[in-house]
């Protein structure tokens, strides 16, 4: 290993600094993710087989480094649990105060020596929540001709959905998507949403109780299931304590690749741009968009149906002008009333009420144009915390899409026969999932 090596951080390369890095280990300058890309240069300059591919390369150092090694998503704190019998409203309440998507759920009926497959359910997160609740509000909406007021507002809990028996009156006949709006209005303040236990809706887990990765998986197991295996969070299990020492996130892999710039590896490989790379994108007639004029309940309603976690908000002339993910539903589960009116909220008012309710940048879209390198995308997903990119021509039209996935996908591959039986013994995907 070299003993020294003079390489900019991300911060000090987009700040123009002219300062070097001195040391690789040990300094406290020196972040975590970029140790990780040293010891990735270090592996990649011992290999002596010339006919290997960059990309063999890659992978091969990758496939030596432990994902035990990964920086702690918490900074060294304990990782972020739900209890299994917490309701929805603490579970997003819980979510929202650590300002994370995805926790593991911890069986409270465990007894203290049960194996981490015994002792966690699942995992949850806004996206579970938020289809389960949007499959509740259109199923009651369904029911609505079929149902008076005071029944549906039984069946749903103690609040009633106001213009339910309007609904039912022919000269008074609501939308389907007024009808939804109603019923997902109602959810936020009723039983269904402060009484239901997270136990109750594990059927909308990915998997039962999760697929996890152990310490000794390699970065390469854990970039692969990211991206071909499209997971959007790995819990780290110990298998000797029967916990989870960590949850490595897509954006915790983003972090990682821009705190390696500087690096050979790296600047070889992020310096190509996407028509060099090869990169393939969502063409604009396939990308799922909401206008900033439409109902802000149909950017959610429409990423349940069509099985995406974002989709950008363009005015009339198609321009994109903000981006909605499905974790941004927290901010109609737990807003204020500049929220409450789901029928008449548009997308546009939507961002508004966010940004201005949290004090901070809210659904900003994140572009770039194909002439770009991976390393300025990189940098751009992880300025904003973000797993997609659009992509947009001269004119600032919408030109395509890449997701953190793609990108990935361009850096490493799954050798033949890699994972063996590493599935092996994974729960399926229960039957009613609906993530």
């Amino acid at each position: 290993m070299q003993a020294r090596r003079e390489v900019r951080t991300k911060e000090e390369q987009w700040r123009g600094e002219e300062r070097v890095v001195e040391s690789p280990l040990g300094s406290a300058r020196w972040s975590p993710e970029a140790e990780i890309g040293m010891r990735v240069e270090d592996i990649w300059d011992s290999l002596e087989q010339p006919q290997l591919s960059d990309r063999d390369r890659l992978n091969s150092c990758f496939d030596a480094i432990p994902v035990a090694s990964f920086p702690h998503t918490f900074d060294g704190a304990q990782v972020v649990e739900i209890p299994s019998d917490a309701t929805l409203a603490e579970a997003v309440d819980i979510l929202s105060r650590h300002r994370i998507i995805t926790a593991p759920v911890r069986n409270v009926d465990a007894p203290d020596d049960a194996s981490w497959i015994d002792r966690y359910i699942g995992v949850v997160e806004f996206a579970g929540i938020a289809v389960w609740l949007l499959h509740q509000s259109e199923a009651a909406a369904a029911r609505a001709d079929d149902l008076g007021a005071d029944e549906l507002a039984a069946k749903l809990g103690t609040v009633a959905l106001e213009g339910a028996a309007a609904a039912r009156a022919p000269d008074q006949q609501q939308s389907a998507e007024g009808a939804v709006a109603e019923a997902f209005g109602a959810l936020p303040s009723s039983d269904l949403f402060n009484k239901t236990k997270v136990k109750d809706i594990s059927g909308s887990f990915r998997w039962a109780p999760f697929l996890a990765l152990q310490s000794s998986d390699t970065f390469l197991t854990m970039l692969l299931l990211l991206s071909k295996y499209r997971m959007k969070s790995l819990p780290v299990v110990d298998i000797g304590e029967g916990t989870i020492s960590n949850v490595i996130t897509q954006a915790a892999v983003v972090h990682m690749l821009a705190e390696c710039a500087g690096l050979h590896w790296f600047e070889d490989w992020g310096a190509k741009s996407l028509t060099e790379l090869g990169l393939p994108m969502i063409r604009p007639s396939r990308l799922v968009k909401v206008r900033h004029d439409e109902p802000a309940l149909k950017a959610f309603r429409l990423m349940r149906k069509r099985g995406v976690g974002g989709i950008p908000v363009v005015d009339h002339a198609g321009k994109p002008t903000g981006s909605i993910m499905i974790k941004d539903v927290k901010h109609l589960l737990a807003s204020s009333d500049a929220n409450r009116d789901y029928r008449t909220l548009t997308a546009q008012e939507f961002i508004a009420n966010a940004r201005q309710s949290s004090g901070e940048k809210q659904m900003n879209i994140v572009t770039c144009k194909k002439e770009e390198s991976i390393k300025e995308i990189i940098f751009k997903l992880d300025a904003e915390k973000r797993q997609r990119i659009y992509v947009v021509d001269e004119q600032g039209n919408l030109d395509g899409l890449i997701t953190l996935r793609d990108i990935i996908a361009k850096l490493v591959y799954e050798p033949p026969g890699y994972f063996g039986d590493f599935f092996n013994g994974v729960f399926p995907l229960p039957q009613n999932s609906r993530v």
